[in-house]
């Protein structure tokens, strides 16, 4: 499928050319490591969405830490096949569009230096028509299928920001994606400048107030986005804890000890009025599997194979190496309230 991104913006005038200003740092055959100390120099594109907040998973405050060379690199499974499958997308698109790619490497702005990207191929031989032909780029993602409805329309919030921040750098009119889904349902677009000018200027002061108000003052933001991943992102700073740090003055940790035990005792009672629930509608039912309303199918009762469970003691005391070989304890940590601060506001 293709799709042009562009929100009530017309195409380029014929033979207008935006000046590229993008400049090579580092090229695609560079060690991991060289890569991954470089582009501590400055904001990347793929940190971009993260910054004005459209990714949960990934907060501001890991970028932060990232820069500063203190979070250790968790890319996981998506981010590796994201980069095993990211040549065959990128070969689907240029024999589709019957054009030439080449990779390229990491980019920064000629003045604006902090301003990063890593290109993942160059377009040499743009496939759009003549009056539109100019330096370009294509961006290539991997999604799971979960994640397809997000592109029927075009690229997602987060996608387009950072091709927008990529063309910024660049000084590209334009820049295309493709994406495979779910591994065999492909999408590709276009995503233009002129369409795009003012969220242009608002992503690049983002990056310049976090570059410049963040990272080289080392003040961290806010940590919003979420709470999993901000408590991962810790885990991971701090492994170990000990001693005590005084907190009365500081509003946000007070605000949020009380907001904690509000919203504890708040699932606690929604957890025991869903199971209420549950038991109402399944005395309803009597012998039956299905209830109806009106004629119509409201709910059933459908078993499931249920989840398998594992002595783990007899596990371990009848197959001490199997044990050893699949059993793996994950870190994790549990807040414990002082008695007199339980309970909330």
């Amino acid at each position: 499928m293709t799709t042009t991104v562009q929100p009530g913006a017309s195409a380029p005038a014929a033979g207008r050319r935006v000046t590229p200003t993008g400049r090579l740092i580092l090229p695609a055959t560079a060690d991991r490591a060289d890569w991954l100390a470089a582009r501590r120099s400055g904001i990347g594109s793929s940190d971009v969405p993260a910054i004005l907040g459209l990714v949960d998973y990934t907060p501001p405050l890991k970028v932060y830490y990232d820069k500063l060379g203190r979070d250790v690199d968790d890319a996981g499974e998506a981010a590796y096949w994201g980069t095993v499958n990211e040549e065959a997308v990128a070969r689907r698109w240029a024999m589709q569009n019957r054009s030439v790619i080449r990779r390229v490497g990491l980019v920064a702005h000629q003045d604006h230096p902090h301003w990063m990207t890593t290109l993942d191929r160059r377009v040499t031989e743009c496939p759009l028509d003549s009056d539109e032909q100019a330096p370009c780029a294509l961006e290539v993602k991997t999604r799971s299928a979960f994640k397809a409805v997000q592109w029927h329309t075009g690229a997602p919030d987060d996608v387009t920001a950072q091709v927008l921040h990529q063309i910024a750098v660049n000084g590209y009119e334009h820049m295309h994606y493709a994406v495979l889904i779910g591994g065999n349902e492909y999408h590709q677009g276009t995503i233009r400048r002129d369409a795009y000018l003012d969220v242009i200027d608002d992503i690049t002061t983002a990056v310049d107030k976090f570059w410049f108000e963040h990272v080289q003052a080392q003040v961290p933001p806010e940590p919003t986005g979420d709470g999993e991943a901000l408590t991962r992102l810790f885990r991971r700073l701090h492994p170990t804890r000990s001693g005590a740090v005084d907190v009365d003055r500081h509003d946000d940790a007070l605000d949020a000890l009380l907001d904690y035990g509000t919203y504890q005792k708040a699932e606690s009672a929604a957890k025991k009025a869903k199971a209420s629930a549950k038991a109402r509608m399944v005395a309803a039912l009597g012998d039956a599997q299905s209830a109806l309303i009106g004629g119509e199918r409201a709910y059933s009762l459908e078993p499931t194979n249920g989840r398998p469970a594992v002595d783990l003691e007899q596990l371990a005391e009848r197959w001490p190496d199997a044990y050893a070989a699949c059993v793996t304890t994950t870190p994790s940590e549990r807040i414990d309230i002082a008695k007199q601060y339980k309970g909330g506001n």
